[in-house]
């Protein structure tokens, strides 16, 4: 009876041994910013570690993609995974069979990884799947569209001050009312780009909307100081540059956001458009104190220019 026992026992360890096991991965994802994709092979109870006696064969939806011949050291590799290759072969030894594979290659599915040393042989299997992730974070993007609405809505609020209480001639009422809905119709456009989900060319031109065309906020910033003050106060000045500091900075950040997957410079351009929001904020609010003080005390060269012109007429009429 204990040998019937016994030889059971040594059958089941015989079977056991013959099976090879696996770290198994279920699902591995891959996003629009990854270059490769490793598909996880790991066995965990090779015997021999011996890479002349094992087999690695790669299929995706059951047709063979890749495989490895370890005895004849050959390679297969479908004409539609012609990047496809094992992420280490020094690492076979021991266990890891892992697939490495271009992204755009790498189509989501699911495969399989079929591993054999020598009489025993094990297979493990996972599925690939697209992660439909945005290109800057949550919190990024919405600072960054904020901000953006932000300035629109300065700037605007700077222009209509300028409109109701300075005269405006009807060519530059024209080009104020045709600047404010470029402006505008941009933000929009850029904002529904910008916000779409993955790292798509789409997203690049929707922050390049968004940042590049900033640059009309500032001559249309020295056109309504223009008006408001003729001739301007150093303060204008610094405001001026300090609007275009934020510009270059915003456009430096974007520069380099659109070539980085993740973006790791995000911050830069948030930084480049808080400061522009900052400038536009000072500024209608330098406007909005300054500007009646200048209107109710008229400019040195406007008080000279008014008696001149009043004897001029005199003597005309003399």
């Amino acid at each position: 009876m204990w040998q019937l026992a016994a030889w059971v026992l040594l059958s089941a360890v015989g079977v056991g041994s013959a099976q090879l096991m696996f770290n198994v991965t279920d699902v591995v994802q891959k996003t629009n910013c990854n270059k490769t994709v490793i598909l996880p092979c790991h066995v965990i109870n090779l015997n021999e570690n011996n890479p002349d006696v094992m087999f690695v064969t790669w299929k995706r939806q059951g047709k063979t993609i890749f495989s490895f011949d370890g005895g004849r050291k050959e390679f297969f590799r479908d004409s539609t995974v012609p990047s496809a290759n094992l992420v280490s072969l020094v690492d076979l030894p021991k266990g890891i069979a892992s697939l490495r594979l271009n992204s755009e290659e790498a189509d989501v599915g699911n495969y399989s990884c079929e591993v054999t040393e020598s009489n025993r042989e094990g297979e493990t299997r996972v599925e690939l799947r697209n992660y439909s992730g945005s290109w800057f974070l949550l919190v990024e993007r919405a600072i960054i569209i904020v901000l953006l609405f932000v300035i629109v809505a300065l700037c605007l609020a700077q222009l209509i001050l300028v409109a109701l209480k300075y005269e405006i001639g009807p060519e530059k009422r024209m080009g104020v009312i045709v600047a404010a809905v470029f402006s505008i119709v941009v933000a929009v456009v850029g904002t529904v780009l910008f916000v779409q989900d993955g790292y798509t060319a789409q997203n690049q031109t929707g922050l390049g909307l968004i940042v590049v065309p900033a640059v009309i906020f500032v001559p249309l910033q020295y056109f309504m100081f223009g008006i408001v003050f003729g001739s301007l106060p150093q303060a204008t000045f610094a405001l001026i540059g300090l609007q275009i500091l934020g510009y270059v900075i915003a456009v430096v950040g974007f520069a380099l956001c659109v070539s980085a997957c993740p973006p790791i410079h995000g911050s830069v351009v948030i930084a480049g458009l808080a400061i522009l929001a900052i400038a536009n904020l000072l500024s209608l609010g330098y406007v909005f104190i300054m500007g009646p003080r200048m209107k109710d005390h008229p400019r040195p060269g406007k008080a000279v220019e008014e008696p001149l012109n009043e004897l001029q007429s005199y003597v005309i009429r003399e």
